[in-house]
C-alpha cells in the first residue's frame, strides 16, 4: 500500500511539473468578482474583515480573496474565507489551511469529515450534499471549529490529494486550473459538553445557506 501511494505521489508530482511548464493560455469562463459576494445571506449579515498583509498574500498566492465575518440577529457569528486562483500552472496552488495554523498558534486536536446536506438550498445542478473537512483547533483555552473544502468546476473536494489529481486532469482535459479554497470558522464558546455541537450546528447552517451563492463566483 505504501509503495502504491509513493508511486501515485511521484506520478502526480511529475504531471504537475509538466503542467506548470505548459504555456497555453487558459480558457476560464467569465465570473462575478468576490467583492460582489452578498453581504446579507438569509438571516446572516456580513462584516468586512481587515485585508491580509502583503507577506501573507505572497504565501497564499491567490488572485482574489474574500475574508468576512457573518452574524445572525442573536450575534452568533462565523468567519468566511474564499481564496480564488485563476491559474495554478506557475506554482501558486491551493494548500490546506492547516499548513498555516501552527504558525499563528492554532494546533489541530481532532480531524474528520462532515457530510453537509444541502436539501432545498441546493440550486439546479448542485449536489444534494457535500463532504468537507472538519477540524477542531485550539490555541491556549480557545477552540474553533474549522470547515473547509476545495472547489473547482462545480466539484467539491475535501481531500488535498484528490484536489491535485483533478487539477491535473482538468488541466489536460479542459485547459483550466482555476479553483478556490472555501473555509468557514465557528468559535467553540465555553467548555460545556454541547459547546462543540453548537459550533457545528452554527457552521453547518451557514454553509447550507451560503453554498448556493458560490456558483456565480467560482465558474463551473
Amino acid at each position: 500500500m505504501l509503495a502504491r501511494s509513493l508511486i501515485l505521489f511521484a506520478c502526480l508530482t511529475v504531471a504537475a511539473g509538466a503542467i506548470a511548464r505548459a504555456e497555453r493560455s487558459e480558457s476560464v469562463p467569465p465570473r462575478t468578482p468576490l467583492s460582489a459576494f452578498p453581504m446579507r445571506i438569509g438571516e446572516w449579515e456580513g462584516v468586512q474583515e481587515p485585508p491580509f498583509e502583503a507577506n501573507i498574500l505572497k504565501v497564499l498566492g491567490v488572485d482574489e480573496y474574500l475574508t468576512r465575518a457573518y452574524f445572525l440577529p442573536n450575534r452568533d457569528g462565523v468567519g468566511l474565507y474564499i481564496g480564488y486562483y485563476r491559474s495554478q500552472r506557475q506554482g501558486d496552488t491551493m494548500h490546506s489551511p492547516l499548513n498555516c495554523l501552527p504558525g499563528s498558534g492554532w494546533e489541530p486536536i481532532s480531524q474528520t469529515y462532515a457530510r453537509v446536506p444541502l436539501g432545498g438550498a441546493a440550486a439546479q445542478g448542485e449536489p444534494p450534499a457535500i463532504t468537507i473537512n472538519r477540524y477542531i483547533v485550539q490555541k491556549g483555552l480557545d477552540r474553533q471549529l474549522v470547515l473547509y473544502w476545495y472547489q473547482a468546476h462545480g466539484r467539491v473536494i475535501a481531500s488535498e490529494y484528490w484536489s491535485k489529481f483533478y487539477l491535473i486532469r482538468d488541466a489536460v482535459r479542459l485547459n483550466r486550473t482555476d479553483g478556490a479554497l472555501v473555509r468557514v470558522i465557528a468559535p467553540i464558546a465555553g467548555d460545556s459538553p454541547d459547546a462543540e455541537a453548537r459550533a457545528e450546528r452554527l457552521g453547518t447552517t451557514f454553509v447550507q445557506t451560503m453554498f448556493p451563492h458560490l456558483s456565480a463566483y467560482l465558474p463551473q
